[in-house]
């Protein structure tokens, strides 16, 4: 399936507001069914609830509902893991 430091990043991803799954699903083939799957899976229930509440309906991380105007800028360190 996925390595660890993978894994790692796709949790750190659909943890961040301003991340769409469509993002998730183009990097790692997972659409947000699959995400919320592996989230499920990974974290403890408490946490997991808490993310769920935390992505229910939130327009950043669908990019059909996001203001066009929202733009992705990354940390020059975001990808110093790769």
């Amino acid at each position: 399936m996925f390595s660890e430091s993978e894994l790692s990043r796709v949790i750190e991803m659909a943890w961040e507001d301003r991340t769409p799954f469509e993002a998730i699903q183009s990097q790692f083939g997972l659409d947000e069914a699959g995400v919320i799957a592996l989230m499920r899976r990974s974290l403890k229930p408490g946490s997991f609830k808490l993310w769920r509440e935390r992505v229910s309906g939130r327009q950043t991380k669908h990019l059909q509902l996001r203001d066009p105007q929202v733009v992705r800028g990354y940390c020059p360190t975001q990808y110093k893991h790769r």
